[in-house]
């Protein structure tokens, strides 16, 4: 069975890219369009990585890592932020969030699958 991932984006172009990138390395990926519809999609679903934006509507990537990290349930699921944020204070606040990397957009294919192998190892 192959791993899962739940990309959590409000752009479209950037979950196709995540999907197409991350389903050509032989992983199943789920989406969610902003931080509130993640959390309905993890009613459902325990993926083994989860993949974050920072900035969208209704409720932000800290909100979003905040309410994961408060069930029980996903304490072990590692959680990357990708984002265009690259500042030292967005960083921390990601990682007191709970968040366990940081990968700045626009992203490397190669890259981002060699970082969401390593975190899911």
């Amino acid at each position: 069975m192959s791993m899962t991932i739940l990309t959590v984006d409000d752009s479209r172009t950037m979950r196709d890219m995540l999907k197409v990138a991350l389903m050509d390395a032989g992983y199943r990926v789920i989406q969610a369009v902003d931080g509130v519809h993640g959390l309905e999609v993890l009613e459902q679903e325990t993926p083994h990585v989860i993949i974050t934006d920072i900035n969208m509507p209704k409720l932000d990537g800290f909100g979003f890592i905040e309410s994961v990290r408060r069930n029980q349930r996903y304490l072990g699921i590692p959680i990357l932020v990708l984002t265009t944020e690259s500042s030292p204070e967005k960083k921390n606040l990601a990682r007191r969030a709970g968040a366990t990397g940081w990968i700045v957009k626009p992203f490397d294919s190669a890259k981002l699958v060699d970082v969401v192998r390593r975190v899911a190892a």
